[in-house]
Formats: structure tokens, sequence, C-alpha cells
């Protein structure tokens, strides 16, 4: 049974697939130009790129419930950087940083980066009061 911490990742890690999923279906041009694909046909591509990252975050869930110290660090690290997409998102929604995503895209990305940032300092918080993934009886 996951713990309060395993379960925000878990809960991030499912959000940020339906969101990608449903990216690549209501506006594909975004991971389009993310990508640098030349104009023409991109499925095969975009199913690439999906498969590679539901992949990634297949294992991401995977090392959340087996409690994997590498995927906890991996994990608090990143959710931690996260704060940086605020900042950015201000800056782009407000024309001082250059941007060609749509304004949805760009606060959304702003948003995702508060609730990243929130999980990570939660991770943070779990980490000094009961170790890696909050148990300290499951260290490995």
């Amino acid at each position: 049974m996951p713990n309060c911490t395993q379960a925000l990742v878990l809960g991030f890690l499912l959000l940020a697939w339906v969101s990608l999923v449903t990216i690549m279906l209501v506006a594909p041009e975004i991971y389009d130009q993310a990508l640098q694909l030349p104009a023409g046909d991109h499925h095969t591509a975009e199913l690439a790129f999906l498969t590679a990252i539901s992949a990634f975050i297949g294992v991401l869930c995977v090392g959340t419930l087996r409690r994997w110290r590498w995927a906890f660090w991996l994990i608090m690290v990143a959710f931690l950087f996260g704060v940086l997409r605020v900042p950015a998102s201000i800056l782009e929604a407000t024309g001082m940083l250059p941007t060609t995503d749509p304004n949805w895209y760009v606060l959304y990305q702003g948003v995702v980066g508060l609730f990243q940032v929130g999980i990570g300092l939660a991770m943070l918080a779990s980490y000094r009061r009961a170790g890696v993934w909050g148990s300290l009886a499951h260290r490995r």
C-alpha cells in the first residue's frame, strides 16, 4: 500500500501521462514544434515519443511503488527544479520571453511547476522525517 508521498508522486505521474496524451490528441503541434519535426505526417514520430515517455513514466511508477532510492532522488530533484517553470511561464505569458506556444499551454506549464515544487517539498519533508519514501523500515 503506497504511503502519502508515494500517492502524491503516482498521482502526478498519472496526471502528467494523461496530459501528454490529451495534448497530443488536441494540440499535437505543440510537441511537433518542440521535437522540431519537419512538415508532413508525424504519426510515427509522435507514437515513438509517446511510447518513450510512457516507458519512462512507467519505470518511475515502478520505482515509486518499490521504493527505489535512485527514483526518489531523481523525482525529488526534478520536482524541486519545477520551481523554474513558474517564472519562465510568467515571463512567457507577459511577452518578456519569446514563445510560440499558445497561452493556455504556457499557463498550464506554470501550474504544473507549482504542483511539482509542492510535491518536491513534501518529499523533502517526508525524507527528513522518515527517510527515503517516508519510511525508515523500507530503507535499502
